[in-house]
């Protein structure tokens, strides 16, 4: 990619307001967008175009995101937070008429499963994981992470499909709003992180007494953070803000403890080690790495599956792609002439046919390989999409089934922006 300048492999035109969120759904055979004006578009990747197309939100959506094959979840400015049933044969019965054109009646809406009235005042979208360590799509229940109703700095967790609060997380009254949220398990715990207002990250685990406990506290940022996103395997988590920083953050499981120098006039002070009362637990707070990109305002940031690389999507119209490990720029890709207010990576299966037949393929290699990549070569899954191309074609199937394959593994970058178009490029 430095040898040439990158272009997208197709744009996809039909939002008429900004594009405010992306991701992809059901093993990338699906892209969901949502935009300011509370429309989602549901595209099919195979062919590139709008299976389903309707309005969710009477304002604008914050964040989408799929639900096992059958689900999907928007949340919208409207205090609204709703489960809508849209399985592959739902797409059939709903419009296909894209925002920008119009329609003389309301489009027809997916079947509603569950409606929350939440928190929208603090423009923080929310944040679900399965109430038990696995998959969003195998889990039946899940439990959903939205700012608190009353107090727009604290967190209230709701299990669904009971819509009942669980828990209320209450990080300080100093921090300002809260921004962004993730919850998940780690080191068999429920883990938050939130990001504020005020430029600080946080840190939360639900110990087994039932009271969260903060375990990091970091302010890395001096502008209100925008966007964070957690490693696949919990080694760290990566936050962005309106100033041009990216830092990258620990996600420690205990407090730190520290040693309590007691006050003295003494010019020598012994301390003594067998005194409990000497030492503290504290939250840590020192980032892993802070980086100044000279880039303000990167909107959106999420890491790949594989949790190599990650991209931003900036005010300045530009999607930049870095290196998970150093945090240094590896590709600029251009085309929108407005600013990026989404990015989303398609899900790659390292477990997957492809994957394992390109590994044999590379003398050497192994799985601790992949998670070291070399600063003198691409990353080596770079070569996967000629690779997984290779097997496509040498393979007994049809026309349409190869066609869907090579939609389903190729490293997709989605990029939505302020003109209401969607780019696609194909990345790493």
């Amino acid at each position: 990619m430095a040898d040439q300048v990158p272009s997208p492999k197709a744009i996809l035109r039909g939002h008429k307001a900004q594009v405010h969120s992306a991701t992809f759904i059901r093993g990338n055979d699906r892209l969901v967008t949502s935009d300011a004006e509370g429309y989602v578009v549901l595209w099919d990747l195979t062919i590139r175009r709008a299976q389903a197309v309707w309005r969710a939100h009477e304002n604008a959506i914050l964040g989408v995101q799929g639900w096992g094959n059958d689900k999907i979840i928007t949340h919208g400015r409207d205090n609204k937070l709703i489960i809508w049933k849209l399985s592959q044969d739902d797409e059939a019965h709903l419009s296909k008429v894209l925002p920008v054109e119009d329609v003389a009646e309301p489009r027809a809406q997916p079947w509603i499963l569950h409606l929350l009235e939440v928190n929208t005042m603090n423009f923080c979208s929310f944040a679900a994981c399965p109430s038990s360590p696995g998959s969003m799509d195998s889990s039946s229940e899940i439990l959903v992470a939205v700012p608190n109703t009353l107090a727009s700095e604290a967190i209230d967790i709701y299990s669904l499909p009971s819509q009942s609060r669980i828990h209320t997380i209450r990080p300080g009254t100093k921090n300002g709003m809260a921004m962004c949220l993730s919850l998940f398990h780690h080191a068999n715990a429920l883990t938050l992180i939130a990001a504020f207002e005020n430029g600080y990250a946080s840190v939360h685990r639900l110990s087994s007494d039932g009271d969260w406990v903060t375990t990091y506290r970091s302010q890395s940022h001096s502008q209100p953070i925008l966007s964070i996103d957690v490693d696949p395997e919990r080694r760290f988590f990566l936050s962005s803000s309106a100033d041009s920083l990216i830092a990258k953050h620990p996600i420690p499981i205990d407090r730190q403890e520290v040693i309590s120098i007691p006050e003295s006039r003494e010019r020598v002070v012994e301390i003594e080690d067998e005194d409990p009362a000497s030492r503290l637990l504290q939250e840590w707070k020192d980032p892993l790495k802070v980086t100044n990109t000279k880039h303000s305002g990167q909107q959106s940031i999420r890491i790949r599956s594989d949790g190599r690389i990650f991209a931003t999507a900036g005010w300045d119209s530009k999607v930049r792609v870095y290196s998970a490990k150093t945090l240094k720029e590896l590709a600029v890709l251009k085309w929108h002439q407005v600013g990026c207010y989404a990015v989303a990576f398609s899900h790659l299966t390292p477990s997957g046919p492809l994957v394992e037949s390109e590994a044999r393929a590379t003398p050497g290699a192994s799985p601790s390989d992949a998670s070291q990549p070399s600063q003198s070569e691409p990353p080596q899954s770079a070569v996967i999409p000629h690779v997984s191309q290779q097997l496509i074609k040498s393979t007994n199937t049809s026309v349409k089934d190869r066609r869907v394959t090579q939609a389903k593994t190729t490293h997709w970058v989605a990029a939505g922006a302020k003109d209401g178009k969607v780019s696609l490029w194909d990345v790493y």
